[in-house]
């Protein structure tokens, strides 16, 4: 709208200038005409009435007439001329005036149309008059006698008419000057306005476009210069619109890896600020992406191994893999690659660097190693053990058959236990490969524990423990009938062989009403009155050939992997464990299942 306004103030300037000048030139030019003819024609009368006075007197015209004579000539030839006639001497001084007293008048000798007349043969002035208080213009010829100037003969008029003439030609290029302007302003007005309203629209979607609105559009007709720009702003719309969507869509697809990545990613720029950080990074350094954006990577509170990595990969600009032990929020080993960055110009761009959580990767080699140590410990002593009996029945000792007896119950007890051991390493071996096949089915829970309880009964009785369940008549469990019976019986052979004579050993089983995020569930309470596990091994009894009571798990037959077995299979059931004891009072191993298995 500014511009509209200026560019319609510049059209009626320009118009009304060209209009200003050509008037007052026309006024000039008139003015000039006006009184070069009017010049002309009191010269020639001038001259006429010069030539007049000369006929009337052949002897000695000028110089023997008197003032009187020449104010009496002046007179009677205004009356045909129509102007004021003055006759002044060769020195200056006025002889004759057809309207005022020359005896009262100023000498005239430096007057500037005498000067002219004396140096030129005429002369010409245009001044004020204090005598007739007008303007006036003087026309002087010198009068010659025998090529000698004895005075001059001027002729003055009133330039009235021409300053009327001139002013009202001024009034009339005022009003038509008025005229033009209103009419140069409508028309400039309508010029600028189809000039700067595409302009406008145009700068309208370019502030559109800069404020990423990239749908606007510039609506134009024209087929001119306008009118193409106007496509050109278009096109070039579409073409940004088309560009920010793909870099819209790349951005979430980069932002959506970065975030879903497992391991943390780090990047730094060429000076050394942290320009990025995914979710995994923000976790594994324990810092928000808030915390840590925008700051030089040595100001953050990082493993000090860590940040002089990142000072030897730009110091030697090459890659760099190492493992490390960060400590903080959590203990962790972690895998650092920083890999720089380089511009095409070879000029250093900043570094990536990848984290890699190997902290389960770490646990489960020294799992594996302790596993393989903890297995052929545990094969070695019955190994060991039939080996030596059977060396020593070779040795002589079958001779005696008490002793070979003796000896041969001990190899067969210790290959018995030695089969038990490998067909647990392999049953839980399959559990943890999930290559057992559940076959999930309803079960009467009240039913099932009756018949558990009396499979277990027997072992019971041989030590006077008491054996109770308590359960509903109505309650059923989605299961895996003869995986739900190994882990009874897994908990409740360890209640019996832990818990001294007379004790009791009792399973409780009730029914769980969960909330609107959790389905209802079934728990299996087994609770027995023994020897109790002390409060620092209760985190570890699920671990593989882990033994509280060593001697007493030997003694037991125990293969330390019972336990281990019973929490992975209620893993595979989507349920949990787990267990409460005081030593000499007793254990309590509380188990909660899903009711329907998904």
């Amino acid at each position: 709208m500014q511009f509209r306004t200026r560019l319609t103030l510049l059209f009626i300037v320009l118009i009304g200038c060209s209009v200003l000048v050509a008037g007052i030139f026309m006024a000039i030019m008139i003015e000039k005409s006006k009184v070069s003819a009017l010049e002309s024609s009191m010269q020639r009368e001038i001259q006429i009435m010069i030539a007049a006075i000369a006929v009337n007197d052949v002897q000695s015209p000028y110089t023997n007439m008197t003032t009187e004579q020449f104010t009496h000539i002046a007179t009677r030839l205004k009356q045909s001329a129509g102007a004021r006639i003055t006759f002044i001497s060769a020195e200056g001084a006025v002889v004759g005036d057809s309207d005022n007293d020359p005896k009262a008048m100023d000498n005239h000798f430096q007057r500037e149309e005498i000067r002219e007349a004396r140096e030129n043969g005429e002369g010409f002035a245009r001044r004020f008059s204090e005598t007739t208080n007008r303007t006036m213009l003087y026309v002087a010829l010198p009068m010659k006698q025998q090529d000698k100037i004895i005075g001059y003969a001027r002729l003055s008029m009133s330039l009235e008419e021409v300053e009327n003439t001139i002013n009202t030609l001024w009034w009339g290029l005022i009003g038509g000057l008025l005229i033009v302007f209103v009419i140069a302003g409508a028309v400039s007005y309508r010029i600028a306005y189809q000039l700067t309203r595409p302009l406008e629209k145009m700068t309208r979607v370019a502030v559109q476009i800069t404020n990423m609105n990239y749908k606007s559009r510039v609506h134009i007709r024209n087929q001119d210069e306008i009118g193409q720009l106007g496509q050109a702003i278009n096109t070039m719309a579409d073409s940004l619109y088309v560009q920010m969507n793909r870099i819209k869509e790349n951005e979430t697809r980069l932002s959506s890896v970065l975030d879903n990545m497992i391991s943390g990613v780090v990047m730094i720029d060429e000076h050394g600020d942290i320009v990025l950080l995914n979710r995994q990074a923000e976790e594994i350094l324990g810092f928000s992406s808030r915390e840590l954006l925008g700051k030089p990577f040595d100001h953050a509170k990082q493993p000090f191994e860590l940040i002089q990595m990142i000072q030897e990969c730009r110091d030697r600009n090459e890659r760099i893999r190492e493992e490390m032990n960060f400590y903080f929020p959590e203990e962790r080993v972690l895998e650092v690659n920083l890999v720089p960055m380089i511009q095409i110009d070879q000029e250093w761009a900043g570094l990536v660097i990848v984290l890699h959580d190997i902290t389960a990767i770490r646990r489960l080699e020294k799992v594996r190693s302790e596993f393989v140590a903890n297995v052929s410990h545990e094969l070695k002593t019955p190994v060991a053990a039939v080996k030596g009996f059977a060396e020593t029945l070779l040795a002589g000792a079958m001779n005696d058959p008490a002793i070979a007896k003796q000896f041969l119950q001990i190899i067969y007890d210790e290959s018995e236990r030695l089969n038990r051991l490998i067909g647990d390493i392999l049953e839980l071996s399959k559990i943890e490969s999930k290559r057992i096949p559940l076959q999930f089915s309803p079960v009467h829970l009240n039913s099932f524990l009756g018949k558990t309880m009396e499979m277990m009964r027997t072992e019971a009785e041989k030590k006077s423990i008491d054996l109770t369940v308590q359960a509903n008549e109505d309650l059923y469990l989605e299961a895996d009938e003869d995986r739900l019976g190994q882990i009874i019986i897994n908990l409740l052979s360890n209640g019996i062989n832990y818990t001294p004579e007379g004790g009791k050993v009792k399973v409780k089983v009730m029914s769980i009403i969960g909330d609107n995020q959790e389905a209802e569930r079934i728990r299996i309470v087994i609770s027995d009155t023994g020897i109790g596990i002390p409060k620092k091994d209760l985190p570890r009894i699920f671990e593989r050939f882990y033994r509280v009571d060593k001697a007493r798990s030997r003694s037991s037959g125990g293969t330390g992997l019972g336990l281990s077995i019973v929490k992975h299979l209620i893993e595979l059931h989507k349920g949990t464990i787990r267990v409460e004891s005081d030593l000499g009072i007793g254990s309590r191993f509380t188990i909660e299942l899903p009711i329907i298995q998904s």
